[in-house]
């Protein structure tokens, strides 16, 4: 099914020197395919061919850069049906999520990477009155955008073509080199677009994979020497780790960590629309997403019909198998990430939490599947509301009015997403701008992918997205000249 049993490094399909490790369909337990093992000394060959070609790259046109992003993107969509059920099994995802919001929204990535955008920003003439060579001068200046150099892409599990694609096509659209170290749960689609690539033309060690679910992988493609950034999507806990070897090289960083993401509604908010927004917890990728709004804090008056018009929604929903064309909510990615989405259920039990609904395994013979879980009765100090889940399970607290709704937002370690419903637009937007969040939806969960996404505290360092993601793939260098 599969044909990612070798790294690719400097252009050249290689065998791995630690074999191989199974890659487990999350539904059914079964065997995917091998994924290769890469050693330390792999890792750090590949960021050594990333280094080599970045002269090369860097210099190559922008539209001939473009060009091969286009032809990546056309690549990919060519092989959609094959390439979505490889990221059904591997993620555990639906066939629809698999094939649209994974490898379509891949494709869409490269597309909107080729398109080219300006590099240079004149800026307005200064008197300089006081020059090291005496008298006035009027000096212009020009801010050019560089590429960093030798980037190292460490991506998550719960999406192998859209997060991977993220960071790929805008580091290659601004000159930049790339190694990939994909997630140890799905690398094998990463494989498939590194051969997209490939066939589209990207010259060799521009694009580098080396996959393996040794901790010595990762830490390999942050410490080499070669290396000039990093770019991670993952947990909390990993990104400080990483932080702290970028610290010693003096590397650039683009962070996007974990999220307890504030959904606050208020008295007049259209309660349906803000049912459908929070159910995304749990039918999006089971609640494995750190943009979810798992900690809902819904004003007194309205707090009893909306957790019951949650435990309602949560009735319509189908879990089970990924490939059958009703199911919602799909497995998780493993059985100990299974049994930690069930451990904190059974933590918030004994915090004094009441299980709406679910709370429970569902009956299915095979797979690593989590009931979705409603918590009431929940109040700001248990773990359940302050620790990062990753799960189909939402919590819910009460508030009384907006300040009191601000404060319980804001108290919290993350700060990547939060959402606000109101029928008051104006106090909708006046408590966003309150909120330590990267992000803030209104009256929705939907995104704008031009928008600037990143986090506040701990839920990340940067933005990227759009025209933003250049910018973090680019460091700024300025040019002044006597006018």
């Amino acid at each position: 099914m599969t044909d990612g049993r070798r790294l690719f490094i400097g252009g050249s399909w290689v065998e791995p020197d630690g074999g191989h490790y199974d890659v487990v369909d999350p539904a059914t337990e079964e065997v995917v395919g091998p994924a290769p093992e890469a050693s330390r000394a792999q890792v750090h060959e590949a960021a050594a061919a990333a280094r080599a070609a970045f002269p090369g790259w860097s210099r190559t046109a922008p539209e001939e850069r473009a060009g091969i992003l286009r032809r990546a993107a056309g690549l990919i969509l060519r092989d959609l049906v094959p390439h979505g059920e490889l990221a059904r099994a591997e993620s555990g995802a639906t066939t629809a999520t698999a094939r649209g919001m994974q490898v379509g929204v891949a494709a869409a990535r490269f597309r909107r990477y080729a398109r080219v955008e300006p590099v240079e920003q004149a800026l307005p003439p200064q008197i300089n009155e006081a020059g090291p060579f005496g008298g006035a001068a009027v000096m212009g200046a020009l801010a050019v955008r560089q590429p960093v150099g030798v980037v190292s892409c460490i991506t998550s599990y719960n999406n192998p073509w859209a997060n991977p694609a993220g960071k790929i096509a805008p580091a290659l659209a601004m000159g930049n080199t790339v190694v990939v170290k994909p997630a140890p749960q799905d690398p094998l689609s990463v494989y498939r677009m590194a051969r997209a690539l490939e066939e589209a033309g990207v010259p060799p060690g521009v694009v580098n994979v080396v996959s393996g679910s040794r901790a010595e992988v990762g830490e390999a493609a942050v410490d080499s020497d070669d290396v000039d950034m990093v770019s991670f999507t993952g947990s909390t806990a990993v990104g400080r780790r990483i932080a702290e070897v970028c610290g010693r090289g003096m590397k650039r960083q683009l962070m996007e960590l974990g999220g307890k993401g504030a959904a606050v509604v208020f008295e007049d908010a259209d309660l349906g629309s803000a049912v459908r927004g929070i159910g995304t917890t749990f039918s999006f990728y089971s609640g494995q997403i750190c943009t979810a709004p798992t900690r809902v804090l819904v004003q007194r008056a309205v707090h009893d019909p909306l957790v019951a018009r949650l435990a309602a929604y949560m009735g319509h929903l189908t879990v089970g198998d990924p490939r059958a064309e009703d199911t919602v909510v799909g497995p998780v990615i493993s059985a100990a990430h299974r049994d930690r989405i069930e451990a904190y259920v059974e933590l918030g039990r004994k915090e004094g939490a009441r299980v709406v609904a679910g709370g429970g395994r569902p009956p299915l013979d095979r797979g690593f599947y989590v009931a979705p879980t409603l918590l009431a009765d929940c109040t700001p100090d248990m773990r359940v509301v302050r620790e990062e889940i990753f799960g189909p399970v939402v919590v819910v607290l009460p508030f009384d009015d907006e300040e009191e709704a601000v404060a319980l937002a804001n108290d919290s370690d993350y700060g990547l997403i939060d959402y606000v419903w109101s029928a008051d637009v104006a106090r909708a937007f006046r408590v966003a701008r309150r909120l330590r969040a990267g992000g803030v939806g209104v009256n929705t969960v939907g995104r704008n992918m031009e928008a600037p996404f990143g986090g506040f505290k701990q839920s990340g360092v940067g933005r990227d997205v759009g025209s933003y993601a250049l910018h973090a793939y680019s460091e700024l260098q300025s040019i002044v000249w006597p006018g």
